[in-house]
């Protein structure tokens, strides 16, 4: 479980801070990926810094039930992107069904350690 721990929180950062690094310097492929410089893409963007931020503070003190908290919160908005952006065929989309498939499996096994 911990090694699924650290390799969740290490996946986060290193999918965050290239993303959050391109969108802060309005990099080429942000605008097809994420639409033009507006509100709703600098409040994505806080949302990004904070998962970032969170998963920087947990990867030098993870405790269990605070990964599996932030896990959950980003597996329930990935899994809902299909829906929101109405189509499968944006790459952000994918990577973050990838991304939520795989934060699942940390998450299932902080729940199964922590069952009596």
């Amino acid at each position: 479980m911990a090694n699924m721990i650290s390799l969740s929180l290490l996946l986060n950062i290193a999918v965050l801070v290239p993303v959050t690094g391109s969108i802060m310097a309005n990099a080429v492929w942000v605008e097809a990926a994420y639409g033009p410089p507006s509100p709703a893409r600098g409040i994505l963007l806080a949302v990004y810094l904070a998962i970032l931020a969170g998963s920087a503070a947990l990867l030098w003190k993870p405790l269990p039930q605070m990964v599996a908290a932030l896990l959950l919160v980003q597996i329930l908005y990935k899994l809902l992107t299909p829906f929101t952006v109405g189509t499968l065929a944006n790459p952000v989309v994918l990577s973050n069904l990838a991304i939520a498939a795989f934060h699942a499996v940390t998450v299932t096994l902080i729940f199964k350690s922590a069952a009596p």
